[in-house]
């Protein structure tokens, strides 16, 4: 069962925070923007969608919403309309009573004929949906699935359904219009889509879904989000919004908002916390083995409790591996976990044999929904190692093994895959390459990479001269290999200085500009390595340092020539890795099969390549520290 493409559509442009009222329409009294101030601050929401125009009106309908992220899906999936079998849909409100919202969505698609499923609730709808949907594919009941999560909720946080409760500040109504000032201030709109097959893409990787769980604790709580019902807890007869004589009077007394009890949402966090507790006591997933975290967090304040419950278990995942886009996109309920799934998955995240878990919980009568799933490469190929269930290979510099290649020579392959896709991991979050990879970097940042980059240059070629001279008769082919290399990076350093000052630096400046942190430990480290008899794991050393020249080095030459405007003849030593390490990285893989790296070698290699790969990373880490 796999996820074999992905689509999101979030309406209009983003909104800040400052722009709300222009939507919403201001508030009418200081308590409540004091109000929104607050929530705001609380759920770190810079910006997010809404399907209004500035005069407030609805510009689309919630089907439309989720009939463009399924034909977003269905095109990056490569699949097509006519094909699909099941449409499974969750959302908290659609846009009519009658039908069910995924016969609505069906009819906004014109589908041919097929299975609907509308799965109501709140956030873990779309997840609900989701389980269905990879039961009904898995149990052979239909080859194409499509499933969307999709939320229209801004024609319903317009100010005029906002009226302050004429009662006093500490009465049960003024409590519940605050609990609706929460909701107003921390939902949006948007729609995301999965589709779900049988088998994995030949053509690239996709998503192996292991596991899903979803769960319902409403046995042992009441209502915390709700609409259509006075007060919390549990509703009774002659209490909803049905049973008021006109839907005209239950709007008036605001049964018609969506509210939170916000008092019990830290009972939520900690349900939630022993449902992840309990899938690990049963085995269903290791915390250490988990890459990415995938979690609809209403509000970043909840982030830290979870965290610090986690920690306290001892099952917390590194903090580094949890993905959120809640900031940029904001609370889309239903649809918030496929939103955040198909920006992970366009970002390039995720690397064959890389495990994700999804995380929704629901506060609506607290349920928890949970996903594992696997990041496969084409045909579903996952490359056995000794060590690992399921090593990366896309994306490492020196390829996948040979089909001829012996156990040594394929394992060290493997292994050094992992550490690229770790590496690649690492570096997708240091802000000096986010800037250079998605745009806003600057002429000081290039002299500071340049300035950054340039002790490492100037004492790598000592520290592979200092290797080689400690090389054994034995490895004769490898000292004479060293010694070349050596001599042309002792030239390099002056290309580099060359640049810097072409772009308004003094050469006194980077002469004797000092080591940062990373710098410091990554030189110490390899002349270290290099003082030792026969020092063959420096091969680890040069997977990383060249495979930056030949995967990233030129790429990123074309990236700052583009936003900053510079001469060929401005970035030359970038342009130089870029284009000639390609012929260092071919002497690496004729050296790995060469015979010369046994097992013991080999795992020296793997580990230096680790260590320094995170060495590198600090060094540029330490740019904007």
């Amino acid at each position: 069962m796999y996820v074999t493409g992905c689509g999101a559509y979030l309406p209009g442009e983003p909104i800040a925070n400052d722009d709300l009222p222009a939507f919403l329409g201001e508030d009418d009294t200081p308590v409540a923007r004091a109000v929104r101030r607050r929530v705001l601050a609380a759920n770190g929401i810079r910006t997010r969608h809404y399907a209004l125009g500035r005069d407030g009106r609805t510009t689309m309908l919630n089907e439309e919403l989720a009939a463009e992220a399924v034909q977003r899906a269905l095109q990056d999936g490569g699949g097509d309309l006519g094909d699909l079998g099941l449409l499974a849909t969750g959302t908290t409100q659609g846009d009519v009573l009658v039908p069910g919202f995924a016969s609505m969505v069906h009819g906004r698609l014109g589908a041919p004929n097929l299975e609907t499923l509308s799965a109501g609730g709140v956030c873990a709808s779309g997840m609900a949906a989701f389980k269905a949907a990879v039961s009904s594919v898995r149990m052979g009941e239909h080859d194409l699935a499509a499933v969307v999560g999709s939320e229209l909720v801004s024609r319903s946080l317009r100010a005029a359904r906002y009226v302050q409760p004429a009662s006093g500040p500490h009465s049960i109504e003024a409590r519940e219009a605050l609990d609706a000032q929460f909701l107003r201030w921390t939902l949006s709109d948007g729609a995301g889509a999965v589709l779900l097959q049988p088998s994995p893409r030949p053509d690239r990787p996709c998503l192996r879904v292991d596991w899903t769980y979803l769960l319902s604790h409403a046995g042992e709580h009441g209502t915390c989000m709700r609409a259509g019902m006075h007060g919390v807890g549990t509703p009774e007869a002659g209490g909803t919004w049905l049973d008021h004589p006109t839907a005209t009077e239950a709007e008036r007394v605001g049964l018609l908002r969506l509210r939170q009890d916000v008092r019990v949402l830290p009972d939520l966090v900690l349900a939630g916390t022993r449902e992840f507790m309990g899938l690990v006591r049963r085995g269903r997933f290791r915390p250490a083995e988990v890459d990415h975290v995938l979690c609809h967090f209403s509000a970043e304040h909840f982030r830290a409790d979870i965290f610090r419950l986690l920690r306290e278990a001892d099952l917390m995942i590194d903090e580094d591996r949890w993905f959120t886009n809640l900031h940029t996109r904001g609370n889309t309920g239903a649809a918030s976990i496929f939103v955040m799934l198909e920006e992970a998955w366009r970002e390039g995240r995720f690397a064959p044999g890389e495990r994700i878990l999804l995380l929704v919980p629901e506060s609506g009568r607290f349920s928890f929904a949970f996903a594992h799933l696997t990041c496969v490469a084409p045909d579903g190929f996952l490359a056995p190692a000794p060590i690992r269930a399921a090593v990366p290979t896309v994306g490492s510099p020196l390829g996948a093994p040979r089909h001829d290649d012996d156990e040594v020579t394929a394992w060290t392959l493997l292994e050094l895959a992992d550490v690229w896709a770790g590496l690649e991991r690492r570096l997708a979050r240091i802000p000096i390459l986010r800037r250079i990879e998605h745009g806003g970097v600057t002429l000081a940042d290039y002299r500071r990479l340049l300035l950054t980059l340039r002790p490492q240059v100037v004492e790598g070629g000592r520290w592979i001269a200092r290797a080689a001279s400690n090389f054994s008769i034995e490895l004769f082919e490898l000292r004479s290999a060293a010694i070349g290399h050596a001599g042309e990076e002792h030239r390099d350093f002056h290309i580099l200085e060359e640049d810097f000052c072409s772009v308004g630096g003094e050469l006194a400046e980077i002469q004797q500009a000092e080591k940062n942190a990373g710098s410091e430990a990554l030189s110490a480290f390899m002349f270290h390595q290099a003082g030792k008899p026969d020092p063959v794991d420096l091969l680890g050393a040069m997977f990383v340092i060249e495979g930056l020249g030949t995967a990233r080095a030129l790429r990123w030459a074309e990236q700052l020539q583009e936003q900053l405007g510079l001469a060929d003849d401005q970035i030359r030593f970038l342009r130089y890795h870029g284009a000639n390490d390609d012929d260092h990285f071919e002497q690496l893989r004729t050296v790995l099969r060469s015979g010369i790296v046994d097992r013991s070698r080999a795992e020296r290699i793997v580990r230096t390549a680790r260590i320094v790969a995170r060495l590198y990373a600090l060094q540029l880490e330490e740019i904007d520290a």
